[in-house]
């Protein structure tokens, strides 16, 4: 699978669940809200990867064009984002667990000691570049210990995160490592991303737990010239639920075109399209129009405690 291909694994293989009927009011309700809300977080992955990825998220969030972010805690550039959750310790900032390392020249590996964690790791001593091998070699144990051991290095570093989720969806790839996810989050008391299908098994999630309805993601058939009215056809199709729209952003600049050279799919100028598009007064405006409640993934962490 490469960096693009995993949102189409998102839509099939992302944990899923059905209905939690033991929840006798919806996620909206519960907040305070009419049931029949279109409620949507906005919501930046890639925090730590690059400064570039950094500024735009942190100028979004300022703007409250994103509602969340998550952070990569294994990527270089984590202590800025440390830095920038102790001075902003209100901000909605979640831990995008990881287990691949997906750029051709831009590579990382683990944060816990290397010979623990052997069997996710490629030849070159970094984390494999696909979640396909992490489903054929990692042990799942050996997963769990890096997941955990990237939220203690968060923790340590003054993060205090809310949503867990996972990059390219490494960790929905076999049901040992969806249970690996699952026990880690409930363990240090997180909200995590899972996505509501009906008839599919719930066995592993509480009736505490917080579950989307739907998940927006731009793919990479999207021509450039269709990139706004793809997120503003979306706004206006949301249906009455909790939807997260995952965005990728960061300024086409020469650190991310180093980064993510020779790959275009979330790449410096995808990332740059989806900054301008979120940070634009069209977009604010089709939330308004479409009665759109923005909501963030701190105000979904108060439900574990109900």
């Amino acid at each position: 699978m490469h960096h693009w291909q995993w949102w189409i694994a998102l839509s099939i293989s992302v944990l899923l669940v059905g209905d939690l009927s033991a929840q006798s009011k919806n996620i909206a309700e519960r907040l305070g809200y009419p049931a029949d809300s279109k409620l949507l977080i906005v919501h930046a992955d890639d925090l730590a990867v690059a400064h570039s990825v950094d500024s735009a998220s942190f100028d979004a969030l300022e703007k409250n064009a994103v509602t969340s972010a998550s952070i990569l805690v294994p990527c270089p550039w984590l202590t800025e984002v440390a830095d920038y959750a102790k001075a902003h310790p209100d901000t909605d900032l979640g831990l995008h667990l990881d287990l691949t390392s997906e750029w051709n020249t831009y590579r990382w590996g683990p944060v816990e000691s290397k010979n623990k964690v052997a069997t996710l790791l490629d030849s070159a001593g970094a984390f494999w570049n696909q979640s396909a091998p992490i489903a054929a070699h990692a042990k799942p144990e050996e997963a769990e210990r890096e997941i955990r051991a990237q939220v203690e290095r968060a923790l340590a570093l003054g993060i205090h995160p809310t949503p867990l989720d996972t990059h390219m969806g490494s960790l929905f790839s076999t049901p040992a490592l969806i249970a690996a996810y699952v026990k880690v989050a409930h363990e240090y008391h997180l909200p995590f991303l899972a996505l509501r299908i009906p008839g599919a098994d719930l066995s592993a999630l509480s009736d505490k737990d917080v579950v989307l309805d739907a998940i927006v993601i731009a793919n990479p058939n999207l021509r450039r010239d269709q990139w706004k009215d793809f997120y503003l056809n979306a706004i206006k199709a949301l249906k009455p639920g909790l939807t997260e729209m995952i965005v990728h952003l960061g300024h086409d600049d020469a650190e991310l075109q180093a980064i993510t050279v020779g790959q275009e799919a979330f790449g410096s100028a995808w990332r740059q399209r989806d900054y301008d598009v979120v940070t634009s007064p069209e977009f604010k405006q089709a939330l308004v129009e479409n009665h759109v409640i923005l909501v963030r993934w701190r105000d979904l962490q108060k439900l574990l405690d109900q």
